[in-house]
């Protein structure tokens, strides 16, 4: 691939942003304040620096690769082709369900917002529209990916920006008082709230995936996923603090926090940015998935553990193959609706990302003391011991059903791990160079 068409780092840090600023924030800071009150701030901040410690380790482990896969080659190389496939795996899976969820959500949106466009049938067909649409800009390749990508992404942020330069002249000091709810803090409400904004920052791990289409990906990753952390984390912090400083206790109440906010600072057009903004946003993360889930299977199909048709490529250098059989699985699932059944995998393989990622960077210093890194974790083994303490505390508080769907999505995919490994011991495969 050219060079030049290759993302370079500030394209990379907007598609990591892209990848994590989703609705989330649009619609979280109702929640966390009816739990903590102002005290979320706190645990926004608590929750920046847990999520930092856990994209530290994906800094380290993306320094040493420059293929596509992230989590998939961590895993792979750091515990085996095992645990390589179950994270791989079950990584494209959860992508996919995801896109189709959030496919509907973006149809289910726009026809709230042009109650013309409701109903089932409009839905189906712009979820269909969407996914193919989208898939198609990711087939001409990384030029026109980084063009869409860029323009969505600073699309998205400009909502985001107003609501926060203008409405920091609105800020009312006595909003943030008391810190609590009712001024008492009630037992177990910090963790609650924790769990709950801590997914707003989910996604950074995914910039690692397309590490190929990328400028030089060893030393641009570390650095633009340090970067996606700092500025999603002020971004995060400046919308919560607005949100509390010009809706006060009514914050608790709402359904749409930014977009009511914004409407008692500029009246209805604000609330209109915020809606365009919410369209947006919800379009970017569904260019997201479809960017990134074609090449987590081609990864894995270059190694052998998938199908090869799945690693072939077109002229632009795109995961054609791979690109298509997502989309079809992803519009079947948008018109079956049963993906709101399979998301309970989604909570129990975020962390089977996290987990096998930061042991990597433990393991890896070991295993490869003597390679070249482009960046070293400061501290020693402090952040990847925090980071490994706080994706187990995380996962312990998945529900008993989203354990159980995720051990079943485990156990699903094994048949395709035996045909993997009988193929490898009988010497068929050869497995493309990684580091």
């Amino acid at each position: 691939m050219d060079k030049k068409s290759k993302f370079g780092f500030w394209s990379i840090v907007l598609l990591g942003i892209n990848g994590i600023v989703g609705t989330g924030i649009f619609l979280l800071p109702n929640k966390a304040y009816a739990i903590i009150g102002s005290a979320s701030l706190g645990v926004l901040l608590f929750d920046a620096v847990i999520a930092g410690c856990i994209a530290l380790c994906f800094a380290e482990a993306a320094s040493l690769f420059t293929r596509n896969g992230g989590p998939y080659l961590y895993a792979k190389h750091a515990l085996g082709d095992f645990w390589g496939f179950e994270v791989g795996v079950l990584k494209w899976i959860v992508t996919v369900i995801a896109w189709a969820a959030m496919a509907v959500g973006f149809a289910t949106a726009l026809g709230a917002a042009v109650p013309a466009l409701s109903g089932d049938f409009a839905k189906d067909v712009i979820s269909f529209i969407l996914i193919v649409g989208l898939t198609i800009v990711n087939i001409f390749g990384v030029n026109v990916s980084k063009f869409v990508n860029n323009l969505i992404t600073i699309s998205k942020l400009v909502p985001l920006a107003l609501f926060i330069a203008i409405g920091i002249f609105f800020i009312n000091g006595a909003n943030f008082s008391p810190v609590f709810p009712h001024d008492t803090y009630v037992e177990g409400s910090f963790a609650q709230a924790a769990v709950l904004l801590f997914f707003a920052y989910t996604g950074f791990e995914v910039i690692a995936i397309a590490a190929e289409d990328m400028k030089n990906p060893k030393k641009n990753l570390p650095r633009a996923i340090i970067m996606c952390m700092l500025l999603v984390s002020v971004l995060y912090m400046a919308i919560l603090a607005v949100s509390i400083g010009v809706l006060g206790s009514d914050l608790a109440n709402t359904k749409a926090p930014v977009q009511d906010a914004f409407n008692v600072i500029l009246g209805p057009i604000g609330m209109y940015i915020v809606l365009a903004g919410t369209l947006i946003s919800m379009g970017g993360i569904n260019f997201a998935e479809a960017y990134y889930a074609p090449r987590i299977a081609t990864s894995m199909a270059e190694d052998g553990m998938l199908p090869s048709a799945l690693a072939k490529r077109n002229r632009y250098n795109a995961p054609y193959v791979a690109a298509i059989v997502t989309a079809i699985a992803s519009v079947l699932l948008a018109w079956s609706g049963s993906f709101t059944t399979l998301a309970a995998i989604s909570a129990v393989s975020r962390f089977t990302q996290y987990l096998p990622t930061c042991l990597a960077v433990i393991i890896f210093r070991r295993k490869w003391a003597d390679k070249e890194r482009s960046y070293t974790i400061p501290g020693g083994y402090t952040v990847p011991i925090i980071a490994i303490a706080t994706s187990l505390w995380m996962l312990g508080q998945a529900q008993t059903n989203q354990l159980l769907w995720g051990l079943g999505g485990c156990i699903v995919i094994l048949p395709l791990y035996i045909w993997y490994w009988r193929k490898k011991k009988a010497s068929i495969i050869k497995e493309k160079e990684d580091i």
